[in-house]
């Protein structure tokens, strides 16, 4: 590493735990929502809901390293709007990681199904029973998690692209066993013409 220091190992766990967790609920969410109503289907929500209140745990987790462990610096070589859209959509995907579990969870709450962590813990509702209401908190959550895939889809996007354009360490930084490109070469230059 020439500019910055890596993540720690906990901030590189974390990442990964949430990234795998959210990319399969999302997959998952597409998945059983367009199943026909059946006992199936209200255990496949129960997995749903389940993953959701872990990944708003592992949230509040992530967002308590990070204010204790600052991220690394970003590459000197970003230009100033780059540097602004990468620090926005971080901002952007902290509050997502916990409006698209806490809408499921309204929404859960309004349709009168309360939920079991694993089976075991009763989350408390957080709204009575409202059907009216549920159908709007339905779209809210659809909402926000379709907002959280594109940004998530966006930011892998940025990551490979300092990986393969820009030939830095922003994407080794959360994935130790990729190895520094060495940096493009300089492009040609045009002998003077007299």
């Amino acid at each position: 590493m020439n500019y910055t220091e890596r993540y720690t190992r906990t901030a590189i766990a974390l990442h990964w735990i949430a990234a795998v967790l959210i990319v399969g609920n999302l997959s998952w969410g597409l998945y059983m929502t367009g199943l026909e109503f059946s006992p199936a289907k209200l255990k496949y929500y129960s997995w749903h809901k389940w993953t959701g209140v872990t990944i708003f745990t592992i949230a509040a987790l992530r967002l308590l390293w990070r204010l204790r462990h600052p991220a690394p610096a970003l590459p000197g070589h970003m230009p100033a709007w780059e540097r602004n859209a990468a620090h926005v959509s971080h901002v952007l995907l902290y509050v997502l990681f916990f409006a698209a579990p806490l809408s499921g969870w309204l929404f859960s709450s309004a349709v009168g199904f309360q939920t079991v962590w694993f089976g075991v813990i009763p989350i408390p509702d957080l709204l009575e029973k409202n059907r009216e209401l549920a159908e709007t908190l339905k779209l809210v959550h659809r909402s926000i998690t379709y907002t959280l895939g594109a940004l998530i889809a966006l930011h892998a996007a940025a990551a490979v692209k300092h990986h393969v354009l820009d030939r830095d360490d922003v994407l080794v930084r959360m994935l130790p066993f990729l190895k520094q490109r060495p940096p493009a070469p300089p492009p040609p230059t045009l002998p003077e013409t007299p």
